[in-house]
């Protein structure tokens, strides 16, 4: 059995070949750089150590690209790397499923709490740009050719 499932991992739509993809193929494929899924292998965030050619060059394959994706998910929903490779290392240890649940519930409070914050400094800028809109809508010339007050 699988240690993560593939119905709970993101399923990259990308051809595979047996042989996998080289690093630049992956990383392209993930929308990673080279560099960052260098980074992510050394943090130990990938579920598996990366397969090596005899030359020593990296092969990505299916179930490696797939975890790929849902590093970027993660990433992209501002989860710290600590605690990818938390999940990572638990993912990485059958039995675990409960834990990686509360690990991805309380990142789910912190996403809810940004979002929140994220909504009310949006509802500052409509306020600031549908003043604007009135001002530059009412008066010829801009708040910036208003003469200062003059000095007693």
């Amino acid at each position: 059995m699988d240690r993560v499932p593939p119905a709970l991992t993101p399923q990259l739509d990308v051809d595979v070949p047996e042989e996998g993809l080289s690093i630049g193929e992956a990383s392209a494929a993930v929308g990673l750089s080279v560099q960052a899924l260098r980074y992510y292998e050394r943090e130990g965030l990938l579920l598996d150590p990366t397969p090596r050619r005899s030359n020593g060059h990296r092969r990505f394959h299916r179930n490696d690209l797939d975890w790929l994706v849902g590093l970027v998910m993660l990433r992209e929903t501002g989860m710290p790397i600590a605690e990818i490779r938390d999940v990572a290392a638990l993912s990485r240890t059958p039995g675990t499923e409960r834990e990686r649940l509360k690990a991805f519930e309380l990142h789910r409070q912190a996403v809810l709490a940004q979002l929140k914050r994220t909504q009310e400094h949006l509802a500052a800028l409509d306020t600031k740009i549908a003043a604007y809109r009135a001002y530059v809508a009412g008066e010829e010339g801009t708040i910036h050719d208003e003469q200062p007050p003059a000095r007693p």
